[in-house]
């Protein structure tokens, strides 16, 4: 059975079987008390046993997890202290991620993966806008539109807003309104990193829980920094998406010799501030249940009591760094995190607490039967990696020999809602277009018909003969045409006309 070296009291050594990793751990303490020192031997230890594992960096200075250490006279008397004589200084198998793909390869996931339930968590929906995000998820569901990115959730959201009234009786008032608040919500998180987020390749598990040649577990890197000061609430719906994802892929493992993923989540109370009472509730079941998968998760945090009290109760390991107490409320809380370990005979816990220094803490293991043993105050190993962070030349050198470039870091877009509802909108343009023409077309014909029938009616129509009878005034002046060739006739011709005229 394969330990864990946490630390040494100077008169022994302070370990944890790996198989009760998966019982999950606390690591706490106040700002420069040695938290993140404690958290990179836990990482190196777990990578050499074989297990691997996912943290975030919230400050910038984990990615030296993947360069070697240097020697030090501190570190010397460290190692003397605790009884090492062998430490060997080397580098880990690191991976790094990053939302945005700046400084590590993309870490993504889709809109059907990450879910409504911490989408509108993410979104800061209420009750009425969570409805309807969740029929938005169920009609995709049933129309076979895959839901990937962005687009495709606007699309969708659209989409309710035209067929409301038809889905008014299975999913009751869809207004306008709240499909507009949630667009807007949508809008201001693309401005955070969401639409980076959000979208294929997704990132596949397999991918974060392998093991090298070597047998040493992988040791990925989500750089948060910018994450968590532009966008705490997409932060930890990050995590919890990915302890979600963890619990509803994994199989049953039962208890293993060692956990197959360990995952810290630092900034830990961000988790359950940020969460609705829904949410926290299942993250509490989550992790109630998640060892059974062979996961162990270990909360990172300044403040112990910042971890609700159904899920500190299932923490097997706990580190906990130097408290200070400076008011009244401080002091009940120095008090509170005493009594939460076994006692030791040989001090007060509540007197050592916020006396400890860097470096040290006190540390509550669990036994070979998973019973908590008395709290020991502990010095921590020195790491054999690098105190401090990579520089941007060596992390262009750690990504550039990454498996996982080819993989993630050029983005995809497979047909999904966005597509196939545009090219259902063109169908149905052309379609219309289509029946429009139509539609002139049969116009022109029967105005062309109405036009022929008419000519051909003018054109059976009988003509009149031109008619040989003179009219009155014609006969007369023939008569006087005649007349006027004889004396006689030019006598009446003139009596007549001269009449005329003179009227």
């Amino acid at each position: 059975m394969t330990h864990i070296l946490l630390g040494g009291t100077g008169t022994k050594q302070v370990q944890i079987d790996t198989s009760l990793l998966n019982r999950h751990g606390l690591i706490a303490g106040a700002t420069g008390t040695g938290k993140t020192v404690s958290l990179q031997v836990m990482v190196e230890q777990l990578s050499r046993a074989g297990v691997p594992v996912f943290l975030p960096d919230v400050k910038g200075d984990l990615s030296g997890l993947a360069s070697a250490g240097k020697p030090h006279p501190k570190v010397t008397e460290r190692l003397d202290y605790i009884g090492i004589s062998e430490h060997n200084f080397a580098p880990l198998p690191t991976v790094f991620w990053d939302v945005r793909g700046t400084s590590g390869h993309p870490l993504r996931t889709t809109i059907s993966d990450i879910g409504p339930l911490l989408l509108s968590n993410l979104l800061e929906l209420n009750e009425t806008q969570t409805g309807i995000l969740y029929a938005c998820f169920k009609e995709a569901d049933e129309q076979g539109w895959l839901m990937l990115d962005i687009e495709d959730l606007n699309a969708m959201l659209a989409w309710l807003g035209e067929n409301a009234a038809e889905l008014k009786t299975v999913y009751g008032n869809i207004s306008s309104s709240s499909i507009g608040a949630i667009k807007r919500r949508l809008l201001i998180l693309e401005e955070q990193g969401i639409a980076d987020f959000l979208g294929e390749p997704a990132l596949e598990l397999k991918d974060i829980m392998a093991v090298n040649d070597a047998g040493e577990g992988a040791v990925n890197i989500l750089h948060a920094v910018t994450l968590l000061r532009d966008s705490p609430r997409l932060y930890s719906t990050i995590l919890l998406w990915l302890l979600s994802e963890l619990f509803e892929e994994l199989p049953e493992v039962g208890d293993p010799d060692k956990p197959k993923l360990v995952i810290f989540l630092d900034e830990a109370h961000l988790l359950f501030k940020t969460s609705n009472k829904s949410l926290t509730e299942k993250i509490e079941n989550v992790v109630r249940l998640i060892r059974s998968k062979g996961v162990g998760v270990f909360f990172v945090s300044q403040n112990p009591l910042d971890i609700p009290s159904e899920v500190a109760g299932q923490l097997g390991l706990k580190i906990q760094h130097a408290l200070r107490a400076f008011t009244g409320k401080d002091r009940k809380a120095l008090k509170a995190v005493a009594e939460s370990f076994r006692d030791n005979p040989e001090f007060e816990t509540l007197t050592v607490l916020p006396e400890l220094g860097t470096g040290e803490a006190l540390v509550s293991c669990l036994d070979k039967k998973g019973r908590p043993q008395p709290v020991e105050k502990t010095l921590i190993c020195p790491p054999i990696s690098r105190i401090g962070p990579l520089t941007e030349a060596e992390r262009k050198v750690e990504l550039a020999r990454s498996a996982f470039g080819e993989k993630y870091d050029v983005r995809i877009n497979r047909e999904s809602a966005h597509e196939l509802l545009l090219k259902r909108t063109e169908q149905q343009m052309a379609e219309t277009k289509a029946a429009e023409s139509a539609e002139q077309r049969q116009l022109e014909r029967e105005r062309a018909a109405k036009q022929e029938s008419k000519q051909r009616t003018a054109a059976a129509k009988p003509k009149r003969r031109a008619s040989n009878r003179q009219s009155v005034g014609e006969a007369l002046m023939k008569s006087i045409s005649r007349a006027v060739g004889s004396q006689l006739g030019r006598q009446i011709a003139r009596g007549i006309l001269g009449s005329i005229f003179k009227r």
